[in-house]
């Protein structure tokens, strides 16, 4: 089932994180994250350098039959793209055109990335745009049940778990190409969103805080390196489309 024609992709800002439509143009940022310590990959799809624009194609094709909105997930401070992430698997009312549920899923971020509060804000970010302007009942949530890393990750976002399901989608491991995995399971209902809304606003609140104090220290060691960086970073984001609908 695909997106509704109505539907727009907007870009996604917070403090840490800008979701920004994926694009070529984000390749040979996603180049440089993927090639980091690949150790937490084992069950994701992650491509290698050589891979990412084969990635970005494969997920625009996606895109333009309707059943995905990927997104490249750029890290503030620095204006780079550090990851990816996407709303996939729409399903509308009977006889509407609006969505009922959507997931989200495809996601991954630079080894340097995670546990610094970009993944939460984006999930704060995506969860917030499918409650509150799509106006979504349910959002789902997936992994390969064996991915304790991401399960981990997928709970601390407030998500409940509902259970495994055997043999139910591909997996991503390597050795395992044409083998099916069996997926973790879990989601957030409306009446649940409120709660889960707090639990990740506290989160991000506790990682902005911890960047502004690394930040601080960084510029009181090296000024002048702190204000090149910072003049990078508002640079590479000045010119980006502020939001698309999605391709068809």
């Amino acid at each position: 089932m695909p997106f509704p024609n109505s539907l727009t992709a907007p870009v996604l800002e917070g403090d840490l994180v800008r979701l920004e439509p994926l694009d070529h143009r984000h390749a040979a940022d996603l180049s440089a994250a993927a090639e980091e310590d690949r150790s937490s990959y084992r069950f994701t799809w992650v491509p290698a350098a050589a891979e990412v624009g084969a990635y970005i194609d494969a997920q625009l094709t996606r895109a333009a039959a309707g059943t995905l909105l990927p997104y490249a997930q750029v890290a503030k401070a620095s204006g780079r793209a550090v990851g990816a992430t996407a709303y996939w698997d729409p399903r509308c009312w009977p006889g509407r055109d609006a969505l009922y549920a959507v997931e989200v899923g495809f996601t991954w971020l630079a080894a340097s990335a995670q546990g610094t509060g970009l993944n939460a804000e984006a999930k704060l970010l995506l969860f917030t745009n499918a409650f509150e302007a799509w106006a979504v009942a349910r959002v789902d949530l997936k992994t390969d049940a064996r991915n304790e890393i991401s399960r981990n990750a997928i709970e601390r976002t407030g998500a409940r778990f509902e259970g495994v399901l055997r043999s139910w989608s591909r997996s991503w491991a390597p050795g395992e190409e044409g083998l099916l995995r069996d997926s973790a399971m879990y989601s957030i209902v409306e009446s649940e969103w409120e709660a889960c809304r707090a639990l990740l606003q506290t989160r991000v609140s506790t990682a902005r805080t911890a960047e502004s104090k690394t930040r601080r220290l960084a510029e009181r060691r090296d000024p002048a390196a702190h204000r090149h960086e910072r003049a990078q970073a508002e640079t590479v984001g000045s010119d980006e489309p502020r939001g698309r609908r999605p391709s068809r």
